[in-house]
């Protein structure tokens, strides 16, 4: 009987136990909450809808900061190699922007219109984001919103 109660116990306590894990200490001690930060003030050129902003190209919130899709662009040239390097040139300046930089980045999507183009987007990935490279998760999608051949977002550390 008493193994029943003591799984009863840990099945109530584990959840208590993760949430005070994730807080951090100081939001624990009364410290201010983390705010989101916007980077980029948004432009003539922002997707809007109704005059509100879909979406923020970057932000922070404590110390994570999150970079939105970038795409190659309407008027993308080059193969997948090319966009991909173009494409990440983009994150780079989001990320610097930001306060962050490539080798903090944590993870990454990868969006791509055609999963043969896997091995020609590594070719321009590899070795960007220094000797330990974030998690990565990649994708094959039947298109995106630029006509690109390649859309990539993350989130990094400050």
């Amino acid at each position: 009987m008493k193994s029943n109660t003591r799984r009863k116990f840990i099945a109530a306590a584990v959840p208590a136990v993760a949430l005070a894990a994730a807080t951090p200490a100081a939001a624990r001690q009364g410290a201010a909450p983390a705010r989101k930060r916007v980077y980029r003030k948004l432009t003539p050129t922002s997707k809007t809808f109704n005059g509100q902003p879909l979406y923020s190209p970057e932000l922070s919130f404590g110390n994570l900061v999150f970079v939105s899709g970038k795409g190659a662009g309407t008027d993308a040239r080059g193969d997948i190699t090319a966009q991909t390097a173009s494409v990440l040139d983009q994150i780079e300046e989001s990320l610097k922007l930001a306060g962050s930089s490539m080798d903090r980045v944590l993870k990454v999507n990868v969006y791509l219109t055609d999963i043969k183009n896997f091995e020609g987007m590594n070719k321009a990935y590899i070795n960007r984001f220094g000797p330990e490279p974030p998690v990565r998760t990649t994708v094959a999608v039947t298109a995106l919103p630029d006509g690109s051949l390649v859309e990539i977002d993350c989130i990094a550390h400050s």
